[in-house]
């Protein structure tokens, strides 16, 4: 199934999308922690194998993020070894792990703002996961497969300035306002299947920049789970973004970074698309 969150900023409303690509309202307050953790998705497909949701007219609706705000983002950085290899950084023996501020979440087609004083906002595609069972000290990779709720298309925006150039950790060239798009789908688990062959790719101002395939994680998605589940216990809602790619503006010399007025589009097979404008703070 894909759930989506269509509406106003603070507004949303949750909905489903069935098999002709009509939006279906589900009746549920929000698609959140709550919502996963209580059977939702499962109640969600119940309700429309029986087509008992109420279509949803779809002109002019704003799509939000796929979920209310987690609990927390957290983050795996150099995941993949030819986007370590751009950052001239060693494959790491372990997951790179780092938080980003839960507010920094806004929909697939939202504005993205250049921080103030930033001269090097960066774009990463990437495969979002987000959580649907309260997971501590798994002890396998099925165990922590079977507490994935779904997946969702990322951009793990960051100014490498701020992350690299100014001491301390990368939390702060991560967590600017509106440095995390989401969606436009939370894609069930059971309709993707493996999460380890899926193409992404990403595009600024219509040249392509980025062209990889999670097949190519050094930790892959269940890893990553069980990993994580040993050092934080995983509640239902959170997300975890598992690492991008060779081809961000900091790994390519010369590549001019973001500025107002470029426009970002990024896509996972199976996942949708992402479109963002690139605005000013």
């Amino acid at each position: 199934m894909k759930l989506l969150r269509v509406g106003p900023v603070g507004q949303e409303r949750p909905v489903v999308m069935d098999g002709a690509g009509k939006l279906r309202d589900i009746g549920e307050p929000e698609i959140d922690g709550a919502f996963l953790a209580s059977g939702g998705v499962a109640r969600v497909r119940d309700a429309l194998e029986r087509d008992v949701l109420p279509v949803v007219a779809e002109e002019g609706l704003r799509v939000g993020a796929p979920i209310a705000r987690p609990g927390k983002i957290v983050c795996i950085g150099l995941n993949y070894s030819d986007h370590a290899a751009e950052s001239g950084a060693e494959v790491p023996a372990e997951p790179v792990v780092f938080m980003k501020a839960s507010n920094t979440l806004v929909g697939p087609y939202d504005e993205v703002l250049v921080p103030r004083g930033s001269v090097k906002t960066d774009w990463e595609v990437e495969l979002a996961v987000v959580i649907g069972k309260r997971a501590r000290y798994l002890a396998s990779k099925e165990e922590a497969l079977d507490v994935v709720a779904g997946y969702a298309v990322a951009n793990d925006v960051s100014e490498r300035e701020f992350q690299l150039e100014r001491g301390g950790q990368w939390d702060k060239g991560k967590s600017c306002e509106t440095f995390n798009p989401l969606g436009p789908w939370l894609v069930t688990a059971d309709e993707i299947g493996d999460p380890q062959n899926l193409a992404m790719r990403l595009w600024v101002n219509g040249e392509q920049r980025q062209d990889g395939d999670t097949k190519n994680m050094i930790f892959d998605v269940a890893e990553i789970v069980r990993y994580l589940s040993q050092f934080m216990v995983l509640e239902p809602g959170d997300l975890i973004n598992t690492g991008t790619p060779a081809g961000v503006a900091m790994g390519i010399p010369g590549q001019p970074y973001l500025r107002a007025g470029d426009v970002m589009e990024l896509e996972i097979d199976g996942l949708g698309r992402q479109r963002q404008t690139v605005g000013q703070a």
